[in-house]
């Protein structure tokens, strides 16, 4: 056989079996993160299955705290990510692991860099232990390594030679997307007895974590909330400020088009938020995506 068809049967394979991988990622999204599902359905077809695989397995660190009971369980998973990454997991697990498989098919092709993903997941052992975020800058630094650095990957995936140029509105964005998640999840860190609300923030409305988890000062719970939406409205403007977003990478900012209408819900709420659901209904939120993929505004 010639070497060129030698190679070009080699590859067949391996692209069949990323496929598959893709496949299966994009069918895991649809259960563990419908929105980034509905984004992955509004980006180009040919990006869809690489971008599944990254959203994918955010979705699978995001929630190891709902699958263990200890910490020490969630940081052994945690490990096993970041030893799958940086080629060291036992041979063959990741190929036996169709989430892991397409993580590795989707930072192989697009070339992302892996320090950013392990960066990811070190960031979420914060997510296992019930220590309250301390302060604003830690916020910051958590979102920013988790929420933005997964739009800028995203934009890679999707356009890398853009992908620069928004990395600005990227950082910010993902503060704002990160901040709506915690808003909508007050109920769930309160009976786990986690705080993400900034203690600084907290301090400036005479609360602390404690009497955040009580609940009992509803006044100052309602304008704890309120600032905690009102930080994530100072970064969704300063990412509409930054700019830069090229068409093509519009796709990976799509989940950040929920996020002021989760503020809006958060501050009617007040203290409400920290015991009913804040989240709009899916036709809304896929409305919305819609109108930011053909806009650019959140």
């Amino acid at each position: 056989m010639p070497p060129k068809e030698a190679m070009a049967g080699a590859r067949a394979p391996a692209a069949t079996a990323a496929a598959d991988a893709y496949a299966r990622c994009l069918e895991a999204l649809r259960e563990t993160d419908r929105d980034r599902y509905l984004a992955c359905l509004l980006a180009p077809v040919e990006k869809r299955g690489a971008l599944a695989a990254l959203y994918a397995f955010n979705a699978e660190i995001a929630r190891v705290r709902d699958v263990v009971r200890e910490p020490l369980p969630g940081e052994i998973r945690l490990q096993w990510w970041r030893d799958t990454l940086e080629g060291s997991a036992a041979a063959g697990e990741a190929s036996a692991n169709p989430l892991a498989a397409g993580l590795l098919a989707c930072v192989g092709e697009y070339r992302l860099p892996v320090a950013v993903l392990t960066d990811m997941i070190e960031a979420r052992i914060f997510d296992l232990y019930d220590d309250p975020m301390p302060d604003r800058a830690a916020l910051e630094g958590y979102a920013g390594e988790t929420a933005s650095a997964l739009i800028q990957l995203a934009s890679l995936v999707l356009d890398p030679q853009a992908a620069a140029q928004s990395a600005t509105a990227a950082g910010h964005a993902g503060v704002a997307q990160a901040i709506a998640g915690m808003l909508l999840l007050l109920p769930i860190h309160r009976r786990r007895g986690q705080v993400y609300i900034p203690g600084d923030l907290l301090a400036a409305t005479g609360l602390d974590a404690a009497t955040l988890m009580a609940g009992r000062d509803r006044d100052r719970t309602a304008r704890a909330v309120e600032a905690f939406a009102g930080l994530g409205r100072e970064h969704l403007r300063k990412a509409e400020a930054a700019g830069g977003i090229a068409p093509s990478n519009r796709a990976a900012f799509l989940p950040v088009a929920l996020a002021r209408h989760v503020f809006d819900r958060a501050e009617r709420a007040g203290a409400d938020a920290l015991e009913r659901s804040l989240l709009p209904a899916q036709w809304r939120r896929q409305w919305w995506m819609w109108k930011t993929l053909r806009t650019g505004r959140f």
